[in-house]
């Protein structure tokens, strides 16, 4: 008879990754939208989560889902971690309703609101328009290649490769490329 591996103790490594990001039940609750008794649940090993809990735990504790079910997580997860690292393959992209626009969520969810960055990727022609963000926001966009138009309430500003402009963001702003081929950006929100 042929002995299955047993599966990994993803309860022990959730709770291991949260403790070392000083994180309470209530407050990994918050940030990945699991009820804080199903997290007791799933770090006491009396429930197995599902691949969406799973999804929704990997980027509420900025890790991957493999290192969540990773047997030899456990034992790294307590030590300190010099480098973080986010794969690419793991690197959330959010598309313009048009697919034109392309932004790489390269910022951590724990800074989400406060200061986020983004890899932005802009077809020709295209325009990825937005409404006032917080109060006394910013956001700084450094042309990687490409010549974008930035617009910011009623002023506006043409950007070459290696530019970099900073503009409120607390007003309805835009950026859209007006070159013949694709652009790409550094884009950063800062409250």
């Amino acid at each position: 008879m042929i002995r299955q591996p047993s599966p990994p103790a993803i309860g022990a490594i959730v709770k291991s990754i949260r403790k070392h990001r000083n994180l309470t039940l209530e407050q990994l609750a918050q940030r990945s939208h699991v009820s804080k008794s199903m997290l007791s649940q799933i770090e006491r090993e009396l429930t197995n989560p599902t691949i969406a809990t799973l999804w929704s735990l990997a980027h509420a504790l900025d890790v991957s889902i493999t290192e969540l079910v990773s047997q030899a997580h456990v034992e790294t997860a307590i030590a300190p971690t010099k480098i973080e690292v986010m794969r690419s393959h793991h690197t959330p992209t959010i598309a313009s309703q048009d697919s034109k626009c392309k932004l790489r969520i390269l910022s951590p969810i724990s800074s989400a609101g406060a200061t986020e960055w983004y890899e932005l990727v802009m077809e020709p022609n295209a325009c990825l328009e937005s409404e006032p963000h917080a109060s006394g926001s910013y956001e700084h966009l450094t042309v990687l290649s490409g010549d974008l138009l930035v617009k910011s309430g009623t002023y506006e500003q043409t950007l070459n490769s290696g530019d970099t402009a900073r503009y409120p963001a607390d007003l309805h702003h835009q950026i859209q490329n007006i070159g013949e081929e694709e652009a790409r950006a550094l884009l950063v929100y800062v409250l």
